[in-house]
């Protein structure tokens, strides 16, 4: 298995593009499945993630072509078996159920497994899709979905235990789109990758009203068509890289490729603990620089537009080392707080307890072999690498491969010190 050695103490400089959001471009891959159309995808970033879904939409009789982050997907002669050496490797892969059953009225799809950072159930996937008549069998770890009659729309609420679920949604709304008469989903997922496969569908003839708010109406339509869609920049990358300047820059880097909007809660924290952000007039660049008096400052994850979840162990990075005490409490997965296990191998005063965390800043990090449990958590370690004394060996990069595409290239183009370390399974 890959490693990477991040060399610290080097300050970052200069500029790197943004990706396009791994996290938009997983549905909206799947919901190329709703037509027998070419539909042209741009910015999907070369990541795990992405190269798994569209294995898996090959393994369906889809023809895929790729080529310098655009595909190309044709789902002409597709059929409803997800094979489970493919879809174990991912648990976005159930995205492509909601798709399947709309368009041929049955899906076979394994069942998860098991996520490191703790339950994320489907059940709320199951209850969207049989609201809307679709029976669902569980044997010998798989789900067979079936609506041969078609599905009816109707009125769904998703609301789940800790918020809401954003691929249930994604998941539901796909569904919705060719059933019959109309679906109100309420207690919607509102993050901008909601709206960014909402846009998707809109653009293939589909009649999605709402998106981006916590009810979202659909009216379905008997057949969808192709279209030429450019997915949004991710927004978890860029925020990534806005801790990293205002982490290991004595002048500041820039971001490009960025929107404004869908970076307000990570810029504000930032500002709140010191720093300097500053946007371009279009809102699509951003500079950000270490301030003179950084401090702690307390954090709780909250579904959208709160503070993202999947920002909550790159903030815990950085206050790890700012004067003060911050305190993180993770509303959504209490159980994410394993790289703080990791951080404090590497000098870190971090006390976890019961879904928070307590951090006491440190003046200095220093190097040590560390483990990514999870994708963002090993964002979290690399950027404690960056500013550690001393080289930190990260084992387990397969999870970082995930979802942040080329990062060893892009920290070098800031000028940090890394080495991937080629290894074998």
């Amino acid at each position: 298995m890959d490693k990477l050695l991040v060399h610290g103490g080097t300050s970052l400089s200069g500029a790197i593009n943004i990706s396009g959001s791994k996290n938009a471009s997983l549905p909206i891959l799947a919901a190329a499945l709703l037509t027998e159309k070419q539909v042209i995808i741009e910015r999907v970033p070369d990541v795990s993630d992405t190269n798994y879904m569209l294995q898996i939409l090959s393994a369906l009789g889809c023809e895929v072509e790729r080529y310098s982050g655009t595909v190309k997907i044709t789902a002409a002669n597709i059929h409803p078996e997800a094979p489970y050496e493919i879809v174990r490797k991912m648990r976005a892969s159930i995205c492509v159920m909601g798709p399947l059953v709309a368009r041929l009225g049955k899906a076979n799809v394994s069942i998860p497994g098991g996520c490191v950072i703790g339950d994320r159930p489907i059940d709320l996937h199951l209850k969207g899709l049989q609201g809307l008549g679709a029976e669902v069998d569980t044997e010998g770890g798989n789900m067979c979905i079936t609506a041969e009659k078609g599905l009816i729309g109707k009125e769904i609420d998703l609301r789940g235990k800790h918020g809401p679920t954003v691929l249930g949604t994604d998941n539901l709304m796909m569904a919705a789109v060719l059933a019959e008469g109309t679906t109100i989903i309420e207690s919607a997922a509102c993050e901008p990758e909601v709206v960014d496969l909402a846009d998707f569908l809109n653009s293939m003839g589909a009649q999605i009203e709402g998106a981006g708010t916590r009810r979202i109406t659909i009216q379905g339509v008997r057949s969808l068509g192709g279209t030429h869609h450019t997915v949004i920049p991710d927004r978890i990358e860029a925020g990534t890289f806005m801790v990293a300047g205002a982490m290991a820059s004595e002048d500041g880097i820039t971001l490009n490729r960025v929107r404004e909007d869908q970076l307000t809660e990570a810029t504000h924290k930032l500002i709140e603990a010191g720093h300097l952000v500053t946007f371009n007039e279009a809102g699509n660049s951003v500079t950000i620089q270490p301030g003179d008096q950084p401090s702690g400052c307390a954090i709780t994850t909250a579904p959208h537009p709160g503070f993202p979840t999947d920002m909550q162990a790159q903030f815990t990075a950085m206050f790890a080392t700012s004067p003060g005490i911050s305190v993180i409490e993770d509303t959504i997965f209490p159980q994410r707080f394993m790289h703080c296990a990791e951080l404090t191998r590497m000098g870190a005063n971090i006390n976890v307890d019961n879904g928070s965390a307590i951090v006491h800043g440190v003046d200095q990090l220093s190097a040590a072999p560390v483990m990514a449990s999870d994708l963002r958590a090993s964002a979290a370690l690399v950027l404690a690498g960056l500013r550690a004394k001393g080289s930190t060996e990260i084992n387990r990069l397969y999870h970082i491969d995930r979802g942040y595409e080329m990062i060893d290239e892009k920290l070098l183009q800031l000028g940090a010190k890394v080495e991937r370390l080629r290894g074998s399974i």
